[in-house]
């Protein structure tokens, strides 16, 4: 009977150590851990928030974050809530709230109240907010800044015209009072149709030219009274749609931002040339005697024309001696290359006289250059 009662006492022992034990046995498995706070799905703050005005308008752009602060894909659209303050972020007044898709790029226009459209130029701020389903954030976006104030005045009359070296562009001046301010273009390539052969060149491999971006904007200094500007990188052939608006610049904290005042009305130009080259200059005419196994002949040389359309030049000639005698092409029916031509086909005791034209690829020929005269020595 002792025997029995010790053995039961053992295993009541033995059951209660299990017992004891069996809480730090599973702790140092692994098995368990300390509960966790449940996920609040968080959507990431924007942080590529940008902002351009135009007029009394305000263009915001920014990317929708696709994950949350914990790295969880977000499911389902999202609340953004757009405010812009004059002072700190803290004092952000609300514009819009709209509903976006994760990872979408986001667009956003805000037209200014008056308050904002009038006065001398000053900083206004733009922040976006995303909440979760619960109407909780992780912050606000990074700052975007525009200048409030009065923009300056949209750009009148506006017309183009052709040029012998490019577009010429006018329109209606600002008020003599305003302080001078720039002049942005934005010009726009027009497709060609299909059936139309591009204006460009036609020359390929590594040195061809690179194609003309669609589109690109061009920028005119302030100054007082400005009214016109010319676009001399246009290319002949080519379809062109130009708008304008004035820009100011105000530098506030350091920091230069742009006022820009609206966009024109569009004006178009077909960029066709019917300009002949100028007439080359320097023309100078040098005899050589003939040697063992030459004849005599006549160099001439003359400085190069820049057009950048520029084909090449025809040279002409006479004989000063005989002046019943009409002017002579003496140069091959494809244009001279260069600003140099080398004629073999004189004779000795002549005089002749010689004038250069310049041509370019559409085939305009321009005036001849003056005259120059040179004798060939006798034998």
């Amino acid at each position: 009977m002792q025997c029995a009662r010790n053995s039961g006492a053992q295993l009541r022992f033995a059951a209660l150590a299990a017992a004891l034990a069996a809480p730090f046995a599973l702790a140092g498995c692994g098995m368990l851990a300390a509960p966790q706070p449940p996920s609040l799905h968080l959507p990431v703050p924007v942080s590529d928030l940008s902002a351009v005005r135009t007029g009394n308008q305000v263009a915001l752009a920014w990317t929708m974050p696709m994950k949350d602060t914990e790295k969880v894909p977000l499911k389902g659209s999202v609340t953004v809530h757009i405010c812009r303050t004059e002072t700190t972020a803290a004092n952000c007044s609300k514009v819009a709230a709209v509903q976006l898709a994760p990872g979408a790029n986001s667009a956003f226009t805000d037209t200014l109240p008056p308050p904002l459209t009038e006065g001398a130029p000053r900083v206004v701020s733009y922040f976006v907010e995303l909440d979760n389903n619960k109407g909780r954030s992780a912050g606000l976006s990074n700052g975007a800044q525009v200048l409030a104030g009065e923009a300056p005045s949209a750009i009148g009359g506006l017309h183009a015209e052709m040029r012998r070296n490019g577009v010429l562009l006018r329109w209606t001046p600002a008020p003599v009072q305003a302080a001078p301010v720039a002049v942005r273009f934005v010009r726009k390539r027009i497709a060609e149709p299909a059936s139309q052969p591009a204006a460009s060149k036609t020359a390929e491999g590594p040195f061809a030219p690179r194609p003309e971006p669609p589109e690109r904007t061009l920028l005119v200094a302030p100054a007082p009274h400005l009214d016109h500007a010319l676009d001399n990188s246009i290319e002949f052939g080519a379809t062109y749609e130009y708008r304008a608006q004035r820009v100011a610049h105000a530098t506030i904290g350091g920091k230069t931002l742009e006022l820009v005042g609206p966009l024109s009305a569009p004006v178009r130009i077909v960029a066709v040339n019917v300009y002949p080259p100028h007439a080359p200059r320097g023309l100078a005419a040098v005899a050589t005697a003939g040697t063992e196994g030459s004849g005599p002949a006549i160099d001439l040389n003359w400085q190069p024309n820049t057009e950048a359309d520029l084909a090449g030049y025809i040279v002409y000639r006479r004989d000063a001696n005989e002046t019943a005698i009409a002017w002579q092409r003496i140069s091959p029916s494809q244009p001279v290359a260069g600003p140099a031509y080398h004629d073999a086909s004189v004779l000795p005791g002549h005089t002749y006289a010689y004038a250069v034209s310049a041509v370019d690829e559409q085939g305009h020929e321009s005036a001849r250059s003056t005259e120059a005269e040179e004798t060939v020595p006798a034998p």
